[in-house]
């Protein structure tokens, strides 16, 4: 079986986008399934048609360069018109059984095009609303003549596909409302890969005796300082502000905590000026994008992993990848009550969730965490058994065969 997968973007850029895409390919290839891959212009620009990154190929589309392609409306027409093209030589070159376009809904439509030309069924999956992450990004304003115009091509796209698969039952119930049917919809949740399943950690284990440890100025501390943190990207969705906030009391309760963020992102700049008018900027270190290979040496440093995301339809209807690797690696996660964690936490089970957007309530959450140490050994515990159990990426990969075989089987020969 060969697949054709049409993404936004890919490695070698860093992104929870990327690294589920590459996730998907090493376990469809491990399937015995043909891979092919290509990324729209929003790869940004490229010298090459073609990109080798770590043994994996992809087929690159040159962005537009006409001068209309810079205005907002236009240029996503741009964007679909110049995907097409470069998809339907790209099938031709591949030949493949099922065209797989991935978030935005600029992908799936051009999918649909080079597909219904091509004889080629389109599935098209899901990973969060294009309207929904155009606001939180600052591209569109909700219920604004652009928020209800990608809104109503997603659904115009969610109705003409051959099938759609989706992150989360968040996604596949607003789905639901907009009239697709659940047959037609089928969910491929997040995951980590059975490598990523590093041993549970001792409790206080934290910010062990490392050159890393050292680098940071985390050295051991004789009296066990504790190290909070986050790994991710810095969007304002992701609530920094508010664990930068939260920090002055949870340092009252703990005065030698450290605050350690690692990633980056267009909030970089806004959270380091807010760190030090809070007078907080010496307990907080920022360690800066670090390769997914070397994460899990950063979460070992760690005892508590923060993820303070904040309330609206985006985190309400998603689920992030990253509590899910914290699990795995043996770290105490607590997160805000939104949606998106609610479907893979259990608040005092495999984590503790706090009410989103409270500074206090955070704050509390931690510290009362790090004070019943009795309790970790139980959540690190339940919390990988879940990850291991449910949300390993073979057994949610797999689910892509009878999405697949379906469609296959109703081809024409």
């Amino acid at each position: 079986m060969r697949i054709l997968h049409i993404l936004d973007h890919s490695a070698p850029l860093h992104s929870g986008y990327a690294f589920r895409t590459l996730s998907i390919l090493r376990q469809q290839r491990a399937l015995g399934w043909s891979t092919a891959h290509l990324t729209s212009a929003k790869q940004g620009a490229t010298d090459a048609a073609e990109q080798q990154v770590d043994g994996w190929l992809f087929y690159r589309t040159a962005p537009a360069t006409a001068w209309w392609a810079s205005l907002p409306l236009l240029g996503q027409v741009g964007v679909v018109l110049g995907l097409a093209r470069r998809l339907h030589q790209v099938a031709t070159l591949t030949a493949p059984d099922i065209l797989h376009a991935h978030s935005p809904a600029l992908n799936a439509l051009a999918a649909l095009s080079v597909g219904r030309a091509l004889g080629i069924p389109v599935v098209y999956e899901v990973r969060a609303f294009w309207e929904d992450a155009a606001v939180d990004h600052g591209t569109s304003r909700a219920g604004g003549l652009r928020y209800r115009l990608t809104r109503a091509l997603e659904s115009y796209a969610l109705r003409r596909v051959d099938a759609v698969t989706t992150i989360c039952e968040g996604l596949r119930g607003d789905m639901r409302q907009r009239g697709i049917a659940a047959a037609n919809i089928t969910v491929i949740p997040n995951a980590v890969e059975a490598a990523e399943l590093g041993a549970t950690a001792a409790a206080g284990q934290g910010a062990a005796a490392s050159p890393l440890a050292g680098a940071l100025g985390l050295a051991p501390d004789p009296h066990g300082a504790p190290v909070v943190g986050f790994i991710g990207s810095f969007y304002a969705y992701e609530g920094l502000a508010l664990l930068l906030r939260a920090l002055p009391r949870m340092l009252a309760a703990f005065p030698r905590m450290r605050l350690l963020l690692v990633g980056g992102g267009p909030q970089e700049a806004e959270l380091k000026a807010l760190a030090a008018r809070l007078g907080v900027a010496g307990q907080v270190i920022f360690a800066g994008r670090v390769a997914q290979r070397h994460t899990a040496d950063y979460y070992r440093l760690l005892d508590v992993l923060v993820y303070p995301r904040l309330a609206m339809r985006l985190t309400d209807l998603v689920t992030p990848l990253k509590p899910l690797e914290a699990m795995a690696q043996g770290r105490l996660v607590v997160a805000s009550d939104v949606g998106g964690h609610r479907e893979l936490i259990a608040d005092g089970k495999t984590g503790i969730l706090f009410a989103a957007g409270d500074a206090n309530a955070l704050a509390d959450a931690v510290t009362g965490l790090l004070r019943r140490a009795d309790s970790w050994p139980a959540l690190r515990q339940a919390a990988r058994d879940y990850v291991e159990n449910e949300r390993n990426w073979g057994a949610s990969v797999a689910r892509y065969g009878a999405v697949y075989a379906r469609l296959l089987a109703g081809r024409k020969p």
